[in-house]
């Protein structure tokens, strides 16, 4: 029984889709510390221009837990991000395949931070074809505040022997503690594929958007492809 978990980010990355790939459970860490300008609020697609953010305006405080973290309802965001992925993707080969899955979200109007993540994450992994797994919150959990005591607990709530653990886990994690608990940590190796783009060269580490309106029902294949 193998336990990926992350902090739920926004229109994440392919490595984010190959860690759940990877798991037979996934917990999703919101009660963790909100970084500002990292990955929670914010991910890249490709443009004639190069890339660029779309970033999901919020309120938050020094210290505030990610599932606290509310987004500034005074900025017209869902409008903008939407007509991004439009002037941008309308010509990619599976634009219309894809394109509901955002028109639907941006229609609603969300509060917290983490729920719209959480929700689209539940929709790009089903626009993927992933098998679904088991998701947990960790605000749901009982878990210790130690970074490495609270992985352990996670995998015991979630009764896995196995953490799968992303590259840099080492700098954090104590695993000589997973020893003594049984259980085995793995770390991902993951290398980013490959595959046709709009607008000239390849560039990486985009959206998985990107994937889905370049490849369509070929993209769980591009991301399993070289991994």
């Amino acid at each position: 029984m193998i336990v990926a978990v992350h902090q739920p980010q926004y229109l994440p990355w392919l490595g984010y889709f190959d860690k759940i790939r990877c798991a037979d459970a996934f917990c999703l860490l919101d009660n963790v510390q909100y970084k500002k300008n990292d990955w929670q609020n914010r991910n890249r697609i490709k443009t004639a221009r190069g890339w660029q953010w779309l970033t999901v305006p919020v309120h938050y405080s020094f210290g505030q837990v990610i599932r606290t973290v509310e987004i500034n309802l005074s900025v017209k965001w869902r409008h903008k991000h939407l007509q991004a992925l439009a002037s941008n993707y309308s010509r990619a080969p599976f634009f219309k395949d894809y394109i509901e899955i955002f028109e639907q979200v941006y229609t609603r109007s969300w509060k917290f931070l983490s729920d719209l993540n959480i929700f689209f994450i539940e929709q790009l992994q089903a626009a993927l074809m992933l098998p679904p797994i088991p998701m947990v919150k960790a605000s749901q959990l009982d878990l210790r505040d130690d970074p490495t005591d609270r992985l352990i607990d996670i995998c015991r709530a979630l009764d896995a022997d196995t953490y799968l653990s992303g590259p840099d886990g080492t700098r954090y994690m104590d695993l000589e503690r997973f020893r003594q608990n049984g259980i085995h940590v793995v770390f991902q190796d993951f290398k980013h594929p490959v595959y046709p783009q709009l607008f000239g060269g390849f560039q990486s580490h985009m959206s998985v958007v990107d994937l889905l309106f370049n490849c369509g029902a070929d993209s769980l294949k591009r991301i399993c492809e070289v991994n």
